[in-house]
Order: C-alpha cells, then structure tokens, then sequence
C-alpha cells in the first residue's frame, strides 16, 4: 500500500499543495501505507516537515512537469509497487497525465482551476469551491471527477476538532495573520501596518510565517515596533490551537480557507494569486469571510477599518462561523480515501447528533429479535445510555457510510479488559443482505487494531442467526464453544491481532 506523490513546493509556488496532499498522506497512513513524496525543489522546512510525520522524501533532478520529469516518476512508482500516484501542481499538465497511466498506474490528479488541456486521471480532485465539470469536458471516459468542498483535505490535527464549538465575545480582540507558506511580496507586512492602526483595547496578535518566507527579517523588525503584542511564528505545527485561540484571522483565498472554515474562525481574504479570486469572493457572498480583494489594490488603512468593524461586531462573527462551519465538515480526507481504496464504505466516530439514529436501529424489530434482551428500548433509557457510552474510552462506536454519506450501520466496541473487546454489529433495515456486514465488521477490526492495543475481539451470536454467523465468518472470526449469555445459548466467535487478511 504505497502512495507515491508527485508534488513541489518553493518560494514561488508557495506550500499548499504540499500540504493538502500531507492530509491525504497521513490518511493514507492511518490506514497502515506507506505515503512517499517526490520532489525536485530543495524546500529543507518542507522536507523536515514531512519527515517528522514517517513520510519518505525523494529528489528527483529533473525540470518540473518535464515528459522526463513524469517518466522518472512512473519508473518510481512502477518499482515501489505503489497503489497510486498522486500529482499536485500547475507544472503538471496533459501530456504529464498521460505518460503516467501510460506506464499502468493509478492516477489522482488534485487540480484547482482546470489548467490542462486533457485530463487522463483516473481521478480529478478540485476541493475548491467554485469547481464544477465544465471546467473537466476534455477528459477521458472513465475519470471520475470529486469536485467541492466536501472532497477538502484537511490534515489530521484539524480532524481531531470535529464537533468544536467557537465561542464568540462580545468584542473580539485576538488576531491571527497567515498568508501562506512564502509569500514573496511580503502582503504579511502590510497587513502588519494595517493591524496597527487598530484602536481595539487589548488587542493580540499571532503572525504566521512559513519557513521559505524570504522577509522574516523585515517582519521581525515591525512587529518590535507595534503598540500591541504580536507574536511571530514560523514553520509552527499547531495551526488548529492558534485558529482556536484567535477570534478573527485575515488569510490567503488558498485552502487555508477550508482550514478556517472548519475551524469556525471569521476572517478576512486577501486574493494574492489570480486562482484564488473565485474562492474569495464566493466565500464573501455566502457570508463565511470578508473578501478584501486583490491585495495590491488594498491599503493598509482598509485593512485596519475591515478587521476593526469585524472585531466590534460580535453578530456577523458568529453568522460567519456558523456558516464556515456549515461548509466543512471536515470528513472531505475520508471521502477521498474511500475511493483510492475502491472502498464502498467508510467509518466515522461516534458524533452526538447519532443518539436518535441509534436509538431506532437498535429498536428495529429484526434487531431485537437477535439481541439476547429482545424488549424494545424507551428513549429516556436509551439517552441515558448513550449519554454514559459516548464519552466512554473503554466503548469504540462507528458509523458507516456510503459514497453519498448515507449511514449504513453501526460497530461498537465493548472493552472487556485492556486487551480484549466484545463487538456489536448492526445495519439499516433497507441495506441488509447486501454484503454489508462482513465488510463493515473487517473495516471496524482493522481500524480498532491499528489505533488500540486492543489483542482480541470476541463475538456472541445466537445459534439461529444465519445473516450474522455468516458474516463474521466471512470476516475472518474463528467459531469456539456454544456459551450462555443473559441466559440465551450463544455461539462464541473470536478474532485475534493478525488474524484476517
């Protein structure tokens, strides 16, 4: 299971591009492969970066999207035994793609604008905004296009935000200021200057900096001289706090935008590059962010008038983070992954929004009929009981999803000691008989075996219940002894950490 991505990063390119295939590299990773980058630029902070999360970096000399360039790649790929090859970037055109799937592999093109004149990708991403498949006409029959922001690639720290409420004050006064990973025209200082016209009381401000930005000198030099505490960083690895910690961020129309969105932070957009300009001002029509403009048209003076009347206005922040958080879910990784695993289904964690949904299947009369306790479950008893499992750490609870985000069912995960687990498997009345269940149940094992030290995962199972013997055998559980349970004969299954393909 190996990723090999094709991807740059440079003063002028800027980071995003390495950093949105990042997130699918650590998913990719989560799921036991191995993600291996394929640059040509020397980018040491990048190279570190990627490193620091177990990813392998390899220097190709070559001239970026060069035909040399894509047949150097596919020589790579073909001899790493990769299960795709993943290109990011506007180098990489037509006549790139074709030489890819040329030499028989699987290709993901993550695309923002459609700069190629054909696409032969297996399969395009455009996790912008404004993307739709008229931008994709010339492309091959069989490429399948994942176009919006519900495909956006976040990385593993904001994932972990999932379900975070922002809380909004009345005057807001923490300010967060990132503009990419280089930023060659130093937008960072004008907005600097514009930050410290400001006359907000208590004002706190966080500049973030990436490591190829060429004026951290001159940024150094201005923020000595600010009336109020600005806070420089570089190269951080904690954007998801900082997004917290602020209360309004002026950013890049970039993916830093969904990052923001997710995180429910009002904030404010400059358009640096032109393949930006869609992503800004339809961001300001919906409400999400404050689309400032190109940034040469903006003086400092307009930027200080724009953070101050959001900062006092306490309503049009709070619409902007619901908005935001509206947009992105946060799941758009997860999404992706399904199809590079050419996987029906995907699982999620348990969200409190589930309580009802749970509650009506483990009451669907087909399902108690199996339970060892087959009377039906009241509501109260129900948020009770859900209300003790969901902060539980000793309970594991999936949701099962389709590729149109429909739930399919449920596996929890009952802790028996440190080491060992009891499973409880469950699917939507309409979804049954439909091979469902031994996957699910194989997807949830595998899942908790690589994020637990959990060793073994025991099964009980009524002796008339074919559809469910089936299943688990089918997922690799091993048959033991008949066993009472809540004074019922059971059938005892078992899977242990190895067990299963």
């Amino acid at each position: 299971m190996k990723l090999v991505v094709r991807v740059e990063a440079s003063i002028q390119i800027g980071t995003g591009h390495v950093m949105r295939c990042l997130a699918l590299a650590q998913a990719w990773r989560d799921a036991g492969g191995q993600p291996i980058f394929v640059m040509s630029t020397d980018a040491p902070p990048i190279k570190s970066r990627l490193e620091s999360e177990g990813v392998e970096v390899i220097n190709l000399s070559v001239q970026v999207g060069s035909a040399k360039d894509a047949k150097e790649t596919a020589t790579l790929a073909q001899h790493l035994g990769a299960s795709w090859v993943v290109v990011d970037g506007y180098y990489f055109g037509a006549e790139y793609q074709r030489i890819i799937k040329n030499s028989g592999l699987r290709l993901l093109f993550i695309d923002d604008y459609g700069h190629a004149q054909h696409y032969w990708a297996d399969i395009v991403l455009n996790q912008n905004i404004d993307a739709h498949e008229g931008l994709y006409l010339n492309r091959s029959p069989d490429t399948k296009l994942l176009l919006g922001t519900r495909y956006a690639l976040l990385r593993r720290e904001f994932r972990q935000w999932q379900g975070w409420t922002r809380k909004i004050s009345q005057v807001a006064q923490k300010v967060l200021v990132t503009l990419g990973g280089s930023d060659p025209e130093n937008v960072t200082l004008k907005v600097i200057q514009g930050l410290q016209r400001v006359d907000v009381q208590g004002l706190e401000e966080i500049v973030v900096v990436g490591g190829s930005n060429p004026h951290y000198e001159q940024l150094q030099a201005a923020v000595k001289v600010s009336p109020f505490p600005i806070s420089l960083e570089r190269n951080v690895t904690n954007m998801p706090e900082l997004m917290a910690w602020a209360d309004v961020a002026i950013s890049a129309g970039g993916s830093t935008t969904w990052e923001l969105a997710f995180m429910g932070l009002p904030s404010l957009v400059l358009i640096l590059a032109d393949n930006q300009r869609a992503i800004a001002e339809t961001l300001g029509e919906m409400g999400v962010a404050v689309n400032l403009g190109w940034h040469e048209n903006v003086l400092a003076a307009e930027i200080a008038q724009a953070i101050k009347r959001l900062l006092i206005s306490s309503g049009i922040r709070a619409e902007m983070a619901r908005h935001g958080q509206e947009l992105i879910d946060g799941e758009g990784t997860a999404r992706v992954l399904m199809h590079l695993q050419d996987q029906p289904l995907r699982l999620r964690p348990l969200r409190q929004e589930d309580c009802k949904l749970l509650w009506e299947w483990a009451n669907d009369p087909e399902v108690r009929t199996s339970a060892f306790l087959s009377d039906s479950i009241p509501w109260q008893k129900h948020i009770e009981w859900f209300t003790h499992k969901f902060p539980d750490r000793n309970c594991h609870i999936f949701i099962a999803l389709d590729h149109q985000d429909t739930p399919i069912g449920q596996v929890r995960f009952d802790a028996k000691n440190d080491e060992q687990v009891e499973i409880d498997v469950s699917i939507e009345q309409g979804k049954r008989r439909s091979g469902y269940g031994s996957l699910l149940i194989d997807m949830a094992v595998k899942t908790l075996f690589c994020h637990t030290s959990i060793k073994v995962i025991h099964a009980f199972i009524k002796p008339d219940n074919e559809a469910s013997i089936r299943a688990f055998e089918k997922a690799q559980f091993q048959r033991l002894d008949l066993e009472k349970v809540k004074g019922n004969l059971a059938l005892h299954y078992l899977r242990m950490r190895g067990n299963g393909k």
